[in-house]
Protein backbone atom coordinates (compact mmCIF):
# COMPACT_ATOMS: atom_id res chain seq x y z
CA UNK A 1 0.00 0.00 0.00
CA UNK A 2 1.10 3.56 -0.70
CA UNK A 3 1.62 5.69 2.41
CA UNK A 4 -1.42 7.84 1.61
CA UNK A 5 -3.63 4.73 1.36
CA UNK A 6 -2.35 3.49 4.72
CA UNK A 7 -3.25 6.78 6.36
CA UNK A 8 -6.66 6.70 4.70
CA UNK A 9 -7.21 3.33 6.40
CA UNK A 10 -6.09 4.87 9.71
CA UNK A 11 -8.59 7.69 9.19
CA UNK A 12 -11.48 5.33 8.46
CA UNK A 13 -10.75 3.31 11.59
CA UNK A 14 -10.37 6.40 13.80
CA UNK A 15 -13.68 7.82 12.58
CA UNK A 16 -15.43 4.81 14.10
CA UNK A 17 -13.32 4.70 17.26
CA UNK A 18 -13.85 8.39 18.03
CA UNK A 19 -17.60 7.86 18.16
CA UNK A 20 -16.82 6.31 21.57
CA UNK A 21 -19.36 3.53 21.25
CA UNK A 22 -17.33 0.35 20.72
CA UNK A 23 -13.89 -0.90 21.82
CA UNK A 24 -11.10 0.13 19.47
CA UNK A 25 -9.65 -3.37 19.42
CA UNK A 26 -12.88 -4.78 17.98
CA UNK A 27 -13.14 -2.00 15.39
CA UNK A 28 -9.55 -2.53 14.21
CA UNK A 29 -9.99 -6.31 13.94
CA UNK A 30 -13.25 -6.01 12.02
CA UNK A 31 -11.79 -3.44 9.60
CA UNK A 32 -8.77 -5.60 8.78
CA UNK A 33 -10.78 -8.84 8.66
CA UNK A 34 -12.93 -7.34 5.92
CA UNK A 35 -9.86 -6.33 3.89
CA UNK A 36 -7.86 -9.48 3.32
CA UNK A 37 -5.79 -7.74 0.64
CA UNK A 38 -3.92 -5.66 3.23
CA UNK A 39 -0.52 -7.28 3.85
CA UNK A 40 0.93 -8.08 7.26
CA UNK A 41 3.43 -5.19 7.31
CA UNK A 42 0.73 -2.69 6.33
CA UNK A 43 -1.61 -4.15 8.96
CA UNK A 44 1.06 -3.64 11.59
CA UNK A 45 1.69 -0.05 10.46
CA UNK A 46 -2.01 0.81 10.46
CA UNK A 47 -2.65 -0.81 13.85
CA UNK A 48 0.34 0.79 15.56
CA UNK A 49 -0.50 4.22 14.14
CA UNK A 50 -4.10 4.01 15.32
CA UNK A 51 -3.04 3.06 18.85
CA UNK A 52 -0.41 5.81 18.94
CA UNK A 53 -3.01 8.42 18.01
CA UNK A 54 -5.42 7.09 20.65
CA UNK A 55 -2.68 7.37 23.28
CA UNK A 56 -2.18 11.03 22.31
CA UNK A 57 -5.83 11.83 21.69
CA UNK A 58 -6.27 14.41 24.47
CA UNK A 59 -3.30 16.48 23.37
CA UNK A 60 -4.22 16.27 19.69
CA UNK A 61 -7.79 17.37 20.44
CA UNK A 62 -6.47 20.21 22.59
CA UNK A 63 -4.11 21.35 19.83
CA UNK A 64 -7.02 21.44 17.38
CA UNK A 65 -9.28 23.31 19.80
CA UNK A 66 -11.75 20.45 20.27
CA UNK A 67 -10.94 19.35 23.81
CA UNK A 68 -13.48 20.24 26.48
CA UNK A 69 -15.30 22.69 24.22
CA UNK A 70 -18.34 20.50 23.48
CA UNK A 71 -17.34 20.63 19.84
CA UNK A 72 -17.69 17.73 17.43
CA UNK A 73 -14.27 16.16 17.00
CA UNK A 74 -13.00 16.44 13.41
CA UNK A 75 -11.15 13.13 13.05
CA UNK A 76 -9.41 14.10 9.84
CA UNK A 77 -8.11 17.27 11.49
CA UNK A 78 -6.84 15.20 14.43
CA UNK A 79 -4.96 12.95 12.01
CA UNK A 80 -3.53 15.91 10.07
CA UNK A 81 -2.39 17.44 13.35
CA UNK A 82 -0.65 14.15 14.18
CA UNK A 83 1.04 14.26 10.75
CA UNK A 84 1.83 17.98 10.74
CA UNK A 85 5.59 17.41 10.56
CA UNK A 86 5.28 15.01 7.62
CA UNK A 87 5.17 15.94 3.92
CA UNK A 88 1.42 16.39 3.61
CA UNK A 89 1.57 16.35 -0.19
CA UNK A 90 2.71 12.73 0.10
CA UNK A 91 0.62 11.46 3.04
CA UNK A 92 -2.51 13.13 1.61
CA UNK A 93 -1.91 12.85 -2.13
CA UNK A 94 -5.52 12.66 -3.32
CA UNK A 95 -4.94 9.34 -5.08
CA UNK A 96 -7.74 6.85 -5.69
CA UNK A 97 -7.23 4.99 -2.40
CA UNK A 98 -5.32 7.65 -0.51
CA UNK A 99 -6.27 10.54 1.72
CA UNK A 100 -7.79 13.57 0.05
CA UNK A 101 -5.43 16.48 -0.51
CA UNK A 102 -5.15 19.02 2.31
CA UNK A 103 -7.46 21.94 1.65
CA UNK A 104 -6.55 25.59 2.04
CA UNK A 105 -8.80 25.82 5.11
CA UNK A 106 -7.11 22.80 6.68
CA UNK A 107 -3.69 24.31 6.05
CA UNK A 108 -4.80 27.48 7.83
CA UNK A 109 -5.97 25.42 10.81
CA UNK A 110 -2.69 23.54 10.92
CA UNK A 111 -0.81 26.80 10.89
CA UNK A 112 -2.86 27.99 13.88
CA UNK A 113 -2.76 24.94 16.15
CA UNK A 114 -2.87 25.84 19.82
CA UNK A 115 0.47 26.66 21.42
CA UNK A 116 -1.01 26.87 24.92
CA UNK A 117 0.46 24.83 27.75
CA UNK A 118 -1.52 21.66 28.28
CA UNK A 119 -3.59 21.42 31.45
CA UNK A 120 -2.21 18.61 33.60
CA UNK A 121 -5.05 16.21 32.82
CA UNK A 122 -4.49 16.77 29.09
CA UNK A 123 -0.75 16.29 29.48
CA UNK A 124 -1.45 12.97 31.24
CA UNK A 125 -3.99 11.95 28.56
CA UNK A 126 -7.02 11.55 30.80
CA UNK A 127 -10.55 13.02 30.83
CA UNK A 128 -10.70 15.70 33.52
CA UNK A 129 -13.41 14.07 35.67
CA UNK A 130 -11.49 10.79 35.83
CA UNK A 131 -8.17 12.52 36.43
CA UNK A 132 -9.63 14.25 39.48
CA UNK A 133 -11.09 11.01 40.81
CA UNK A 134 -7.82 9.09 40.51
CA UNK A 135 -5.82 11.98 41.99
CA UNK A 136 -2.46 10.38 41.23
CA UNK A 137 -0.62 11.99 38.29
CA UNK A 138 2.15 9.41 38.17
CA UNK A 139 -0.31 6.52 38.09
CA UNK A 140 -2.42 8.14 35.36
CA UNK A 141 0.70 8.70 33.28
CA UNK A 142 1.80 5.08 33.73
CA UNK A 143 -1.59 3.87 32.52
CA UNK A 144 -0.89 5.48 29.15
CA UNK A 145 2.28 3.45 28.57
CA UNK A 146 2.28 0.32 26.44
CA UNK A 147 1.64 -2.88 28.39
CA UNK A 148 3.91 -5.88 28.39
CA UNK A 149 2.64 -9.24 27.14
CA UNK A 150 2.18 -11.64 30.05
CA UNK A 151 1.49 -15.34 29.76
CA UNK A 152 1.57 -18.28 32.17
CA UNK A 153 2.77 -21.84 32.03
CA UNK A 154 0.10 -24.54 32.15
CA UNK A 155 0.90 -27.95 33.69
CA UNK A 156 4.59 -27.45 32.92
CA UNK A 157 7.26 -25.40 34.69
CA UNK A 158 7.77 -21.90 33.40
CA UNK A 159 11.42 -22.84 32.79
CA UNK A 160 10.23 -25.49 30.32
CA UNK A 161 7.71 -23.05 28.82
CA UNK A 162 10.42 -20.41 28.35
CA UNK A 163 12.70 -22.90 26.59
CA UNK A 164 9.92 -24.14 24.30
CA UNK A 165 9.05 -20.56 23.33
CA UNK A 166 12.69 -19.69 22.72
CA UNK A 167 12.97 -22.56 20.26
CA UNK A 168 10.09 -20.94 18.35
CA UNK A 169 11.91 -17.60 18.30
CA UNK A 170 9.83 -16.06 21.11
CA UNK A 171 11.76 -14.60 24.02
CA UNK A 172 10.22 -14.18 27.46
CA UNK A 173 11.56 -13.42 30.93
CA UNK A 174 10.11 -14.59 34.26
CA UNK A 175 7.56 -12.38 35.99
CA UNK A 176 8.79 -11.25 39.44
CA UNK A 177 5.88 -12.51 41.56
CA UNK A 178 3.78 -15.21 39.90
CA UNK A 179 5.63 -18.56 39.87
CA UNK A 180 3.85 -19.42 36.61
CA UNK A 181 4.27 -16.13 34.72
CA UNK A 182 6.42 -15.10 31.76
CA UNK A 183 6.70 -11.66 30.19
CA UNK A 184 7.61 -10.13 26.86
CA UNK A 185 8.15 -6.40 26.36
CA UNK A 186 6.51 -6.71 22.93
CA UNK A 187 3.04 -7.85 21.95
CA UNK A 188 3.23 -11.40 20.63
CA UNK A 189 0.82 -13.24 18.33
CA UNK A 190 0.58 -16.74 19.78
CA UNK A 191 -2.03 -18.20 17.43
CA UNK A 192 0.60 -20.09 15.42
CA UNK A 193 2.73 -20.93 18.48
CA UNK A 194 3.05 -24.68 19.05
CA UNK A 195 3.29 -24.32 22.84
CA UNK A 196 0.05 -22.31 22.80
CA UNK A 197 -1.74 -24.78 20.53
CA UNK A 198 -0.61 -27.65 22.78
CA UNK A 199 -2.07 -25.93 25.85
CA UNK A 200 1.29 -25.43 27.54
CA UNK A 201 0.86 -21.67 27.85
CA UNK A 202 -2.06 -19.27 28.24
CA UNK A 203 -2.33 -15.48 28.01
CA UNK A 204 -2.92 -13.87 31.41
CA UNK A 205 -1.60 -10.72 33.04
CA UNK A 206 0.56 -11.41 36.08
CA UNK A 207 -1.77 -9.47 38.39
CA UNK A 208 -4.67 -11.68 37.35
CA UNK A 209 -2.51 -14.75 38.01
CA UNK A 210 -1.79 -13.46 41.50
CA UNK A 211 -5.49 -12.90 42.13
CA UNK A 212 -6.21 -16.56 41.33
CA UNK A 213 -3.33 -17.83 43.47
CA UNK A 214 -4.55 -15.79 46.45
CA UNK A 215 -7.94 -17.48 46.25
CA UNK A 216 -6.12 -20.20 48.21
CA UNK A 217 -8.20 -23.06 46.78
CA UNK A 218 -8.01 -26.70 47.84
CA UNK A 219 -9.69 -29.76 46.40
CA UNK A 220 -12.04 -29.99 49.38
CA UNK A 221 -13.28 -26.39 49.01
CA UNK A 222 -16.44 -25.59 47.08
CA UNK A 223 -15.53 -22.81 44.66
CA UNK A 224 -17.45 -20.50 42.38
CA UNK A 225 -15.96 -18.02 39.92
CA UNK A 226 -19.07 -15.85 39.86
CA UNK A 227 -18.19 -13.14 37.32
CA UNK A 228 -15.90 -15.35 35.33
CA UNK A 229 -16.13 -13.64 31.91
CA UNK A 230 -13.81 -15.55 29.58
CA UNK A 231 -12.79 -17.80 32.46
CA UNK A 232 -9.10 -16.93 32.82
CA UNK A 233 -9.07 -17.35 36.59
CA UNK A 234 -11.23 -20.49 36.49
CA UNK A 235 -8.69 -22.06 34.13
CA UNK A 236 -5.78 -21.20 36.42
CA UNK A 237 -7.71 -22.46 39.46
CA UNK A 238 -8.29 -25.71 37.59
CA UNK A 239 -4.57 -26.07 37.02
CA UNK A 240 -3.75 -25.21 40.64
CA UNK A 241 -6.10 -28.00 41.73
CA UNK A 242 -4.52 -30.37 39.18
CA UNK A 243 -8.02 -31.12 37.91
CA UNK A 244 -9.09 -32.34 41.36
CA UNK A 245 -12.12 -30.78 43.05
CA UNK A 246 -14.60 -28.67 41.10
CA UNK A 247 -14.93 -25.04 40.05
CA UNK A 248 -18.34 -23.63 39.22
CA UNK A 249 -18.18 -20.88 36.59
CA UNK A 250 -20.92 -18.31 36.19
CA UNK A 251 -21.44 -15.03 34.38
CA UNK A 252 -24.60 -12.99 34.02
CA UNK A 253 -23.75 -12.52 30.34
CA UNK A 254 -23.48 -16.13 29.25
CA UNK A 255 -22.04 -15.05 25.88
CA UNK A 256 -18.84 -14.01 27.66
CA UNK A 257 -18.29 -17.67 28.57
CA UNK A 258 -18.82 -18.90 25.01
CA UNK A 259 -15.22 -19.96 24.47
CA UNK A 260 -14.53 -21.25 27.98
CA UNK A 261 -15.14 -24.87 27.02
CA UNK A 262 -12.84 -24.58 24.01
CA UNK A 263 -10.10 -22.97 26.10
CA UNK A 264 -10.46 -25.61 28.81
CA UNK A 265 -10.09 -28.38 26.23
CA UNK A 266 -6.91 -26.84 24.81
CA UNK A 267 -5.44 -26.44 28.31
CA UNK A 268 -6.54 -29.86 29.54
CA UNK A 269 -8.73 -28.45 32.32
CA UNK A 270 -11.52 -30.87 33.23
CA UNK A 271 -12.92 -29.66 36.55
CA UNK A 272 -14.91 -26.57 35.50
CA UNK A 273 -18.71 -26.72 35.45
CA UNK A 274 -20.62 -23.83 33.92
CA UNK A 275 -23.84 -22.87 35.73
CA UNK A 276 -26.44 -20.37 34.59
CA UNK A 277 -27.84 -19.43 38.01
CA UNK A 278 -27.46 -20.03 41.74
CA UNK A 279 -29.92 -21.93 43.86
CA UNK A 280 -30.98 -20.25 47.08
CA UNK A 281 -29.47 -23.09 49.08
CA UNK A 282 -26.06 -23.03 47.35
CA UNK A 283 -23.15 -22.28 49.69
CA UNK A 284 -19.50 -21.92 48.77
CA UNK A 285 -16.20 -21.87 50.64
CA UNK A 286 -14.61 -19.59 48.05
CA UNK A 287 -16.82 -17.06 46.29
CA UNK A 288 -14.58 -15.43 43.67
CA UNK A 289 -15.82 -12.05 42.46
CA UNK A 290 -13.82 -10.48 39.65
CA UNK A 291 -16.36 -7.70 39.64
CA UNK A 292 -17.57 -5.78 36.60
CA UNK A 293 -15.75 -2.47 36.79
CA UNK A 294 -14.60 0.61 34.89
CA UNK A 295 -11.56 -1.28 33.57
CA UNK A 296 -9.47 1.79 34.36
CA UNK A 297 -6.61 -0.45 35.45
CA UNK A 298 -6.29 -1.84 31.93
CA UNK A 299 -5.97 1.48 30.09
CA UNK A 300 -2.44 0.51 29.02
CA UNK A 301 -4.08 -2.12 26.80
CA UNK A 302 -7.29 -0.23 26.03
CA UNK A 303 -6.54 3.52 26.14
CA UNK A 304 -9.76 4.23 24.24
CA UNK A 305 -11.86 2.95 27.16
CA UNK A 306 -11.30 6.08 29.24
CA UNK A 307 -13.16 8.14 26.62
CA UNK A 308 -16.15 5.79 26.54
CA UNK A 309 -16.70 5.77 30.31
CA UNK A 310 -19.24 8.26 31.70
CA UNK A 311 -20.18 9.23 35.28
CA UNK A 312 -23.60 7.62 34.77
CA UNK A 313 -22.02 4.35 33.66
CA UNK A 314 -19.64 4.39 36.62
CA UNK A 315 -22.56 4.83 39.02
CA UNK A 316 -24.34 1.84 37.46
CA UNK A 317 -21.17 -0.23 37.81
CA UNK A 318 -20.87 0.67 41.50
CA UNK A 319 -24.49 -0.42 42.06
CA UNK A 320 -23.81 -3.74 40.31
CA UNK A 321 -20.73 -4.31 42.47
CA UNK A 322 -22.75 -3.71 45.63
CA UNK A 323 -25.42 -6.18 44.51
CA UNK A 324 -22.85 -8.84 43.60
CA UNK A 325 -21.18 -8.57 47.00
CA UNK A 326 -24.57 -9.06 48.66
CA UNK A 327 -25.12 -12.16 46.52
CA UNK A 328 -21.73 -13.47 47.57
CA UNK A 329 -22.51 -12.83 51.26
CA UNK A 330 -25.72 -14.84 50.99
CA UNK A 331 -23.91 -17.79 49.41
CA UNK A 332 -20.83 -18.36 51.55
CA UNK A 333 -20.37 -20.85 54.35
CA UNK A 334 -19.27 -19.96 57.87
CA UNK A 335 -15.53 -19.25 57.61
CA UNK A 336 -16.09 -18.97 53.86
CA UNK A 337 -14.28 -16.30 51.88
CA UNK A 338 -15.26 -13.70 49.31
CA UNK A 339 -12.33 -12.88 47.07
CA UNK A 340 -13.20 -9.46 45.64
CA UNK A 341 -11.16 -8.20 42.69
CA UNK A 342 -11.34 -5.39 40.15
CA UNK A 343 -9.07 -4.10 37.40
CA UNK A 344 -9.86 -0.54 38.48
CA UNK A 345 -7.85 2.31 39.99
CA UNK A 346 -10.91 4.12 41.37
CA UNK A 347 -11.48 4.10 45.16
CA UNK A 348 -15.26 3.97 44.65
CA UNK A 349 -14.86 0.52 43.13
CA UNK A 350 -12.19 -0.71 45.54
CA UNK A 351 -11.53 0.52 49.10
CA UNK A 352 -14.81 2.41 49.41
CA UNK A 353 -16.77 -0.57 48.11
CA UNK A 354 -15.20 -2.81 50.76
CA UNK A 355 -15.75 -0.30 53.57
CA UNK A 356 -19.42 0.08 52.64
CA UNK A 357 -19.83 -3.70 52.62
CA UNK A 358 -18.17 -4.17 56.02
CA UNK A 359 -20.38 -1.51 57.58
CA UNK A 360 -23.42 -3.59 56.58
CA UNK A 361 -22.03 -6.93 57.73
CA UNK A 362 -20.37 -7.02 61.14
CA UNK A 363 -19.70 -10.77 60.78
CA UNK A 364 -17.33 -10.13 57.87
CA UNK A 365 -13.70 -9.08 58.18
CA UNK A 366 -10.73 -8.61 55.88
CA UNK A 367 -8.03 -11.26 55.80
CA UNK A 368 -4.40 -10.23 56.35
CA UNK A 369 -3.09 -10.09 52.78
CA UNK A 370 0.55 -10.07 53.84
CA UNK A 371 0.18 -13.39 55.66
CA UNK A 372 -1.74 -14.89 52.74
CA UNK A 373 0.77 -13.60 50.18
CA UNK A 374 3.83 -14.90 52.04
CA UNK A 375 2.21 -18.29 52.65
CA UNK A 376 1.08 -18.82 49.05
CA UNK A 377 3.98 -17.20 47.18
CA UNK A 378 6.86 -17.55 49.66
CA UNK A 379 8.00 -14.06 48.70
CA UNK A 380 8.35 -10.83 50.68
CA UNK A 381 5.13 -8.78 50.62
CA UNK A 382 5.74 -5.77 48.31
CA UNK A 383 2.89 -3.58 49.60
CA UNK A 384 2.32 -1.46 52.72
CA UNK A 385 -1.43 -2.07 53.18
CA UNK A 386 -2.46 -5.43 54.72
CA UNK A 387 -6.24 -5.32 54.25
CA UNK A 388 -6.01 -5.47 50.47
CA UNK A 389 -3.37 -5.33 47.77
CA UNK A 390 -3.19 -3.02 44.78
CA UNK A 391 -0.99 -4.01 41.86
CA UNK A 392 -0.18 -1.28 39.36
CA UNK A 393 2.20 -0.39 36.52
CA UNK A 394 4.18 1.64 39.09
CA UNK A 395 4.46 -0.95 41.86
CA UNK A 396 4.36 -4.33 40.11
CA UNK A 397 4.66 -3.46 36.39
CA UNK A 398 1.27 -5.09 35.78
CA UNK A 399 -2.21 -3.85 35.08
CA UNK A 400 -3.77 -2.08 38.04
CA UNK A 401 -5.49 -4.84 40.02
CA UNK A 402 -7.25 -4.70 43.40
CA UNK A 403 -7.69 -7.79 45.61
CA UNK A 404 -9.35 -8.06 49.00
CA UNK A 405 -10.18 -11.34 50.74
CA UNK A 406 -13.18 -11.14 53.09
CA UNK A 407 -13.87 -13.93 55.57
CA UNK A 408 -17.12 -14.73 57.36
CA UNK A 409 -16.52 -15.13 61.09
Amino acid sequence: MQISAKYQAVLEILEKIFQDQYPADNIIKEYLRNRKYIGSKDRKFITETVWDIIRHRSRLEFDCGFYGQNKVCDTRMILLSYLKDEDLDIVADGSQYGMACVSKKEKEKLANLSQDVYPEYVEKECPKWLYEKINNPALVESLNDKASADIRANFISREDAKNKLQKEGLFFSFTPYSPYGLRSSERVNLQNCIAYQNGEIEVQDEASQLGAILCDVRKDTKIIDYCCGGGGKSLLLGMLLKNDGKIYAHDKNINRMAKLGERADRLGIKNIQIISELKQSDKFDRFVVDAPCSGSGTWRRSPDAKYRLTPKQLKAIETAQEEILETAYNHITDNGRIIYMTCSVLPEENEMRIENFLQKHSDMTTMNMQNLWERKLELPYPFTENRYLKCSPLSTHTDDFFVCVLIKK
